[in-house]
């Protein structure tokens, strides 16, 4: 079994070029913040964060909605 920080790429010529695999340090590092940021009190903390969020962003779309819509002409 080969280590994962490896990559073997082939060129249409037959040749082979190994090297450091950057997407799956890519991949890891994405895959910890992601991890961070969506759990433990931190998540917790940005779910709540971002559902008020998206709360306040609706009322302030229906109430302008609803004031050009109802408005007296």
């Amino acid at each position: 079994m080969q280590p994962q920080d490896v990559s073997v790429q082939y060129s249409r010529w037959e040749e082979v070029s190994v090297g450091a695999a950057s997407g799956v340090e890519e991949a890891s590092s994405c895959e910890g913040l992601s991890r961070r940021l969506c759990s433990g009190k931190l998540g917790v903390t940005m779910k709540v964060l971002g559902g008020v969020a998206l709360f306040w962003v609706v009322f302030i779309l229906g109430y302008v909605t609803g004031y050009f819509i109802h408005k007296c002409k």
